[in-house]
């Protein structure tokens, strides 16, 4: 695998605003041929740099507009323990990120709901029946000024 050069830099960061660029246009914003540009964008596909192409989704639209950031806590610090706690938050629905992380707490997972009501539920009904977690610490996302996710 070659190392990310310049064109390969832009290539990733017009992907990353637009995912459905004509390879044209994208050649054009390179300064490469649309040969050329096409062959660089198959092989960060094929090697691995770029994963999948995504749609950008407004959650307010699918009910999923209240997000919440929590820092979760385990019991143990056994492999045992994390692939279990990790497989019940692969299951649950309001997950749509799960991070394992250094500092105070394990994990740092993003919650995506409809309302109050339903993170209270996720909250009680699913966290809180995992018997490897000890402390949950919730922090509603009140705007988010920038956010790149697809």
């Amino acid at each position: 695998m070659r190392d990310i050069d310049k064109f390969d830099e832009i290539i990733l960061r017009e992907l990353e605003h637009d995912g459905r660029i004509s390879n044209v246009d994208l050649a054009q914003k390179v300064g490469l041929s649309s040969s050329a540009c096409l062959r660089r964008v198959q092989e960060l596909e094929n090697n691995g740099t770029i994963k999948s192409y995504r749609a950008v989704i407004d959650r307010d639209r699918t009910g999923r507009g209240f997000t919440v950031i929590v820092t979760v806590g385990l019991a143990r610090h056994l492999k045992k323990d994390q692939q279990e706690f990790e497989r019940a938050m692969q299951a649950a629905p309001q997950v749509v990120e799960c991070h394992n992380i250094s500092g105070e707490f394990e994990y740092m997972l993003r919650i995506e709901v409809r309302d109050l009501a339903a993170y209270k539920y996720f909250h009680t009904e699913i966290l809180g029946t995992v018997p490897q977690v000890t402390r949950i610490t919730s922090h509603f996302v009140m705007a988010s000024p920038k956010d790149m996710r697809g």
